[in-house]
């Protein structure tokens, strides 16, 4: 029986993966993961942040407002 505290060599080719283009083709369950996760990250860093703030020099948050161009 093995020790759960020693790492075998599935487990770590698996902690040491990375997300490839391919993975969105493959359909294993690691790489529909890792494509899964990578297109959430993609979508999140592409929409930006909800409620942005600027933190001045004191340490307090501002909130940067979010009105637009006024027309005259």
């Amino acid at each position: 029986m093995a020790n759960k505290n020693t790492p075998d060599k599935e487990n770590l080719n698996l902690a040491g993966r990375y997300y490839e283009v391919e993975d969105y083709s493959k359909n294993d369950e690691l790489s529909s993961g890792l494509a899964t996760t990578h297109e959430q990250v993609s979508d999140t860093y592409m929409e930006g942040e909800i409620m942005p703030v600027i933190e001045n020099v004191n340490g307090k948050d501002l909130n940067i407002p979010e009105n637009g161009y006024k027309t005259e």
